[in-house]
């Protein structure tokens, strides 16, 4: 069995994070070992007055243990990290996980919209690229690409754009950077990949649905991460993670007053599993 670690923030109610990742990367038939980096009693968009409780001082503790046990991973995904130190502790955690028979995703989350998210500083962004510079995949939206490379936000973008961008996020370091929030010139909605090794890029739409769902992006990489695990290809990874991501958000559409609270995924694991065999 296939065995991946998700390094992220779990909220105790609402869905982001790992209370995304961890029933997902599961039900792809992959063991999914969690380290919190916090926990807070509900997510923070749409609530307010939640509680929140910081682990950083955990997070070295709980990495000398699985060391002391010899554990091994085939992936290692890091979602939001609250603060500089804990960038600078999950970078240990890839020098001591990392192998050659592995891969690191990072989902640098910084913002949306094209506002960088409250209590984040360009102190945080600088120590986000050196971590993004260590990993094989990076999977920023349109907003933290233009945080990562120093350029300045646009919501639409050119394929002649979206190929410099990616081959700009490539040169942080990372092997092969996935942009999520792309539109094709047909009004899709979708994300396009680039592979530094071959040159090669790729595309995957869906039809593009007015309306934002929170949680989208954790999906996303999730489903990427697991579908990589599992030995599908760049190509196929992409394809898989953008229809999981857009059958979530029509079923999620389908229940509007949830849209604040998070994507309604769970009816669509059934889609999910059929997607990665």
């Amino acid at each position: 069995m296939k065995k991946v670690v998700t390094i992220q923030d779990i909220s105790c109610f609402g869905k982001c994070s790992l209370t995304v990742a961890l029933p997902i990367i599961s039900a792809m038939g992959i063991e999914t070992a969690v380290i919190p980096t916090a926990v807070l009693s509900t997510h923070t968009g749409g609530f307010t007055g939640y509680t929140f409780r910081d682990l950083t001082s955990d997070i070295p503790q709980i990495a000398a243990h699985w060391k002391n046990l010899g554990l091994s991973f085939d992936a290692v995904y890091t979602g939001y990290l609250g603060s500089p130190e804990q960038v600078q502790i999950v970078a240990d955690f890839f020098r001591d996980f990392s192998t050659p028979e592995n891969f690191i995703v990072v989902d640098p989350v910084m913002g949306d919209n094209g506002k960088m998210y409250a209590g984040f500083t360009e102190e945080f962004v600088a120590q986000m690229r050196r971590l993004c510079s260590l990993a094989d995949h990076i999977i920023p939206n349109m907003t933290e690409a233009s945080l990562l490379l120093g350029i300045p936000y646009k919501e639409e973008r050119s394929p002649e754009e979206i190929r410099e961008i990616l081959v700009g996020l490539a040169g942080l370091g990372c092997k092969t950077p996935v942009l999520t929030g792309v539109r094709s010139e047909e009004g899709g909605h979708g994300a396009a990949a680039y592979s530094s090794e071959t040159g090669e890029f790729f595309y995957a739409f869906r039809e593009h649905v007015d309306q934002t769902v929170h949680g989208t992006g954790d999906i996303f990489a999730s489903v990427f991460t697991g579908a990589a695990a599992l030995g599908k290809g760049l190509e196929q990874s992409l394809r898989i993670a953008v229809d999981f991501t857009a059958d979530c958000v029509h079923e999620t559409i389908g229940h509007f007053d949830e849209v604040w609270y998070g994507s309604c995924f769970e009816p669509c694991l059934g889609k999910l599993i059929g997607y990665v065999k």
